[in-house]
């Protein structure tokens, strides 16, 4: 351990990591990993790749694993070293510690000993999601990883009917296009979405529409990489199927396919494309 090292007051530290660009980590987060006593993370290797990239050296310091299948084993040696009076610094594998991350045990049991707990706020796929998808961001909800199987994700996804805020979610690129299915279904394939794909990183791609366009796109192509979902709040103003059908009915009867479709999707705030298929749909019927 360098002599030089300026060590921080005990307690724990949680260090946000990058999501996908290496520059994106905060000073702060490199002179904690720097200067702390103990080193503590969910990937040690992706730590020390990291810290290979800044050249923080790594010296004789301890650097320990701690994820979802150790917890139990090492949250007393954390807890430990704690008492000892050192300073711990926990690094995420890619974002922000405790956002679907298996530091939130260690935490709590940082807190009921008596520890300080400090944030080295940084990168965060949330956030950075929120900020590029264009949906409102004056009040959102995070649910994490939607259910695996069919039936239990919609029962879940339907908990978040009539919640007024933006919806985000993880999930993997291999379930991204049922998932987006089940969403169509529970909240209707109007709902305003977003897809983000790879953020920060060189392949990083985001794609908004609406629900059901959404979901008949992934259904047609496989993707890789990290995946947020965000969907938009339930508009206050939303008029019933009823209701839209109607002034659809009215509108095409004095005027063009298209331009029936753009008018009645300005007056009740719903996507131009949807209406216009809808519209289609509806000239069918009226000719059979």
């Amino acid at each position: 351990m360098s002599d030089h090292r300026r060590r921080p007051a005990p307690g724990l530290y949680f260090i946000s990591t990058p999501i996908g660009a290496a520059r994106d980590i905060t000073l702060r987060a490199l002179d904690l990993l720097g200067e702390a006593d103990v080193l503590v993370a969910e990937d040690t290797r992706t730590l020390r790749h990291l810290m290979d990239i800044h050249g923080v050296a790594l010296d004789h310091r301890p650097l320990w694993a701690y994820h979802d299948h150790n917890g139990a084993e090492v949250r007393p040696r954390i807890l430990a070293a704690l008492a000892e009076g050192k300073s711990v610094a926990y690094a995420s594998e890619a974002g922000t510690p405790l956002v679907a991350d298996p530091g939130y045990q260690l935490g709590r049991a940082a807190i009921a000993a008596g520890h300080s707990v400090t944030a080295a706020p940084g990168p965060s796929a949330v956030l950075a999601a929120l900020t590029v998808s264009g949906l409102p961001s004056d009040r959102f909800l995070f649910a994490g990883f939607a259910p695996v199987s069919q039936q239990a994700r919609k029962s879940w996804l339907s908990e978040f009917l009539g919640i007024k805020a933006t919806l985000i979610f993880y999930e993997s690129p291999n379930r991204v296009g049922e998932m987006l299915r089940d969403c169509a279904h529970i909240f209707g394939e109007m709902r305003q979405a977003a897809v983000c794909r790879e953020l920060t990183k060189k392949f990083e791609e985001t794609t908004r529409a609406s629900l059901g366009e959404l979901a008949a796109l992934f259904a047609e192509q496989r993707v890789k990489g990290e995946i947020v979902v965000l969907i938009d709040r339930e508009s206050e103003a939303r008029a019933d199927e009823g209701q839209v059908r109607a002034a659809l009915v009215q509108a095409l009867g004095q005027m063009k396919v298209k331009e029936a479709a753009a008018l009645v999707a300005e007056m009740y705030g719903m996507p131009k494309r949807d209406m216009y298929q809808l519209a289609l749909t509806l000239g069918q019927d009226k000719e059979t």
